[in-house]
């Protein structure tokens, strides 16, 4: 895991229906709502929490038979009128931990389908065992007489880490459910999912409130693939459902969002707001982004352009960054192993303004002789803005002649790093042939 410069603890989709945009005024849209797997369609979740208790809540009129050590919640979410949905977690010493969730909010938790609760055990530091169990229930949301089925991912620490002792007590839930369609601007038609991150059961999302840094958005997003890349970046793909964005030129708002996503209406806004590009397409087999560049020694470096001939890596990383210097070691074995090979390194560094001296220092010490780029930006680096880079260690395996990434994931980590870094090499000796 990497450190991130915003925390974000981010399917089978249904029929995805068109709406055109090619014509003025107000568009009614509708979206199909999912169940389950957005999670792995949007590539992360954003956790929330309830706190467990002993006490046995009052609008529980029947409990499943057997319990020994039950805790007690009540999920926070928008349900169908008179609905309230409690969980159960029965954890009895030595044995498997249970799950209950009332998944109609009924009261009676021996009428649901079957919970999803798996351990998992592995030893702590200290050499402790302990057990973390995931899983997750579907539940009824929406309003009285147009319900939706929506899939809650779950899990919960064991109460006895000691790494951990502020969740001893809570239960993590996270929304697997969205609302999916396709959104044409014009002659381009895009893959668009509304996203209701909070879980709050209410796709229309709250009134935003505060500014600048204290604001706080309305929980519920629209993703639009912009950029065409399969996925759903944060920057200029992503947009509150309250707020005003531009796509193409044009700044549109939603209008008459129904609670359960399935339709609202897309309207051309009064107001004027900036459109934000897309980040850059890196994935694998892409162009990468070119750029000039003043390296720490005074010298310029056009990447990936003085690079002919070689493979090369560039590496995001920063002093301050633990899992970067955890991961340091091994980057530098493999540019001693690969470097006569044709393999080079360059270094882009988020440090803050004034790390220079300690730069040097991290770099003598840890054996990094590759150049590194710098200028004091910390998450603005330029490099970094122009690559978009939200979280470190983050690197690029490109080849030098022709800009085109090797490798933008978990092949430049690890034991992968260096059968990568072969590969690429053996790949690229070949073509010379």
């Amino acid at each position: 895991m990497g450190v991130s410069h915003k925390e974000t603890p981010m399917v089978a989709f249904g029929t995805l229906l068109v709406l055109s945009l090619a014509c003025g005024g107000d568009e009614s849209v509708t979206f199909k709502p999912m169940s389950t797997g957005a999670m792995s369609k949007l590539g992360g979740y954003r956790p929330q929490r309830i706190t467990l208790a002993t006490a046995k809540p009052a609008t529980i009129k029947k409990e499943p038979d057997g319990l020994t050590a039950p805790l007690y919640g009540i999920l926070p979410i928008k349900a169908p009128e008179g609905a309230v949905l409690h969980v159960i977690v029965d954890e009895p010493e030595g044995k498997p931990a249970r799950l209950f969730v009332d998944s109609n909010g009924n009261g009676d938790l021996t009428d649901d389908g079957e919970a999803d609760w798996k351990g998992k055990a592995q030893k702590d530091k200290a050499g402790v065992e302990l057990t973390q169990y995931t899983g997750g229930a579907t539940v009824k949301l929406g309003a009285k007489g147009k319900t939706f089925d929506a899939h809650l991912g779950m899990y919960r620490f064991d109460k006895n880490d000691a790494g951990r002792p502020a969740l001893k007590d809570v239960l993590l839930y996270y929304n697997d459910y969205a609302a999916t369609g396709e959104i044409k601007f014009g002659d381009k038609t895009y893959k668009a999912i509304l996203n209701d991150e909070l879980a709050s059961g209410d796709f229309r999302g709250t009134q935003i409130t505060g500014e600048g840094k204290t604001r706080k958005g309305s929980g519920v997003s629209l993703k639009i693939d912009v950029n065409g890349n399969g996925s759903f970046d944060a920057r200029g793909e992503s947009f509150d459902v309250r707020d005003a964005f531009n796509i193409g030129g044009t700044t549109w708002e939603l209008r008459d969002m129904s609670v359960d996503g399935s339709s609202f209406k897309l309207v051309k806004s009064e107001k004027t707001v900036a459109e934000i590009p897309p980040p850059p397409d890196h994935s694998k087999g892409k162009k990468i982004t070119a750029f000039e560049a003043k390296m720490m020694d005074g010298k310029s470096v056009k990447f990936p352009g003085d690079y002919k001939g070689k493979v090369v890596l560039i590496d995001f990383w920063a002093t301050w960054c633990g899992p970067c210097m955890v991961e340091m070691p091994n980057v530098v074995a493999n540019y001693e192993k690969y470097h006569d090979k044709g393999f080079e390194i360059l270094g882009v560094t988020l440090d803050q303004k004034d790390a220079e001296a300690k730069i040097k220092q991290t770099t003598e010490k840890s054996k990094m002789p590759w150049p590194q780029v710098y200028d004091g930006g910390y998450w603005q680096a330029e490099i970094a803005q122009l690559y978009v880079i939200n979280s470190i260690p983050a690197a690029y395996l490109v080849d030098g002649d022709t800009g085109e990434v090797l490798d933008d994931g978990k092949g430049l980590r690890g034991p992968a790093l260096g059968k990568t870094i072969e590969a690429a090499l053996e790949k690229k000796s070949n073509k010379a042939k």
